[in-house]
């Protein structure tokens, strides 16, 4: 599900970029591969494991954003014969590279993830990997799983299977030339039907209850008088229509484990009262109509990426997201919780393992479930621990995501010290009521306010003062004015 995405641009010098950097060094976040890691990765990369199936005669194409070289996935999208779609979708097979209990694998799960700041990236596997042999590039032959989902007229899944295949992709395309494809009506088979199989899936996802969040993506800019400023870009709707692709995939892993009595879930309860209470006075702030007799889902669909106020209110909808978790479970003993509540239906995350742990041990579950056969013994051996593996990775991917959050602000309000804003009080702390967070109408800002021994009015409007952004300390501050 997705995190703020903030992308920055700028010499290495630059005040931003230097504070990014000195965030890596606060963090702990290595800047580089062991060298006994970089060795086993460049051996994997020229040995892998093949498999026997040969899946290549198959046009696959890849839609990532521009310049990705990390390509997890691949698709094709055909009619079926006696109507409805049938879902190809290669991921790339990680399996076929790192082997158990040896210095790489030991260091993927120390990294859980690729951590994403706003000037790179620090990968999960060594680049020789993740970016070149693993990776699903076009014009190159790469083992992967290979997912077969058959869907009837209206998207819905009558069939689902997976197993391991030499992959092919034709086209490496990017979102903006997909959408301009489709736009302009010049888009042929399998590409053409991104739209229909898309849409049709986000009716059910309707039907159902569940919610994608697209979350623009915010820009630092630098004009010539070095002064920065924050704009969005608002997703197109083929990123939508390919993310249904994934949830899709997730879904369908999650139905094969729980039928087969042992996987791995991404789980998410609902939403606590109070964090919908926050997101309302969140909407209050930022003028956005929320009336109590419309739900948030409904809300979401209602907003319109492209304006800067429902850009900023989309990026605290993440909030919801707080909470979600792995869930392990094992011979047939089925968890309380089995569904994600955003999604509105069983999910797994299966799609990214180039990026993310969890990912190569769900597919594993899953091409033995089709085969049925037990799980690998390393698969059933590192099951338990691979939840709490996740939640710390998770912790220090949201303290990335924070400290970046921080930087940003300071940089955008270094010059404004002192200047009062108009604001909303989103949060109060329950034991310390002098202490909460403040939404700005302009800039879209959320930062932390404290107040001078008074406790501060949850849900007004309230004037403030910028008293501290300071890229140092990596963050700004507000009292009441």
């Amino acid at each position: 599900m997705p995190r703020r995405h903030i992308r920055v641009t700028g010499a290495p010098e630059d005040p931003l970029r230097a504070a990014l950097t000195a965030l890596r060094t606060e963090l702990g976040v290595p800047d580089s591969f062991p060298p006994a890691v970089l060795a086993e990765a460049e051996r994997a990369a020229k040995a892998p494991v093949l498999p026997a199936t040969d899946a290549t005669d198959i046009p696959f194409l890849t839609i990532d954003p521009p310049a990705s070289t990390d390509l997890d996935q691949a698709m094709h999208l055909s009619r079926r014969p006696a109507g409805g779609f049938r879902v190809r979708y290669a991921i790339a097979d990680v399996a076929a590279f790192v082997v158990p209990a040896t210095p790489l694998d030991t260091e993927t799960h120390h990294r859980v993830s690729t951590l994403y700041f706003p000037d790179e990236k620090t990968p999960l596997h060594p680049p020789v990997l993740s970016e070149d042999a693993a990776s699903l590039l076009p014009g190159r032959t790469r083992p992967a799983a290979l997912w077969t989902i058959d869907l009837d007229a209206d998207g819905r899944t009558v069939a689902a299977t997976v197993h391991r295949a030499l992959v092919r992709s034709r086209a490496g395309l990017d979102y903006e030339g997909v959408q301009r494809q489709l736009d302009a009506g010049t888009a042929e088979e399998p590409l053409a039907l991104l739209r229909e199989v898309g849409e049709a899936r986000e009716r059910l996802e309707i039907e159902r209850g569940g919610i994608s969040l697209n979350v623009p993506e915010q820009e630092i800019v630098q004009d010539d008088n070095h002064t920065y400023s924050l704009t969005y870009r608002a997703p197109l709707p083929a990123e939508g229509w390919n993310a249904q692709i994934s949830l899709l995939t997730g879904m369908a892993a999650a139905e094969l484990m729980l039928t087969h009595g042992t996987g791995v879930l991404r789980t998410l309860p609902t939403a606590p009262d109070g964090a919908v209470g926050r997101l309302r006075r969140t909407a209050q702030a930022l003028h956005i109509d929320w009336p109590h007799h419309v739900s948030y889902a409904a809300l979401i669909r209602s907003l319109d990426p492209h304006r800067p106020d429902h850009a900023a209110f989309l990026q605290e909808c993440t909030t919801l997201l707080r909470g979600a978790g792995y869930t392990v479970f094992r011979d047939g003993d089925l968890p309380d919780l089995t569904t994600h509540s955003a999604v509105a239906a069983p999910y797994a995350h299966c799609t990214a393992p180039l990026r993310r742990l969890a990912d190569r041990y769900a597919s594993e579950l899953c091409l033995a479930a089709v085969a049925e056969q037990l799980p690998p013994d390393w698969v059933s051996a590192a099951l338990d621990a691979l939840p709490q593996e996740m939640a710390e990775g998770g912790r220090r991917a949201g303290a990335v995501e924070r400290g970046c959050v921080d930087i940003v602000e300071a940089v955008l309000l270094r010059d404004r010290v002192g200047e009062v804003f108009e604001g909303w009080v989103v949060d109060v702390e329950e034991r310390r009521p002098t202490l909460g967070t403040v939404q700005l109408e302009s800039p879209a800002i959320v930062a932390r306010i404290e107040g001078d021994g008074v406790p501060l009015p949850l849900g007004e409007r309230l004037r403030v003062r910028l008293t501290r952004a300071d890229l140092g300390v990596a963050g700004v501050r507000f009292a009441p004015a």
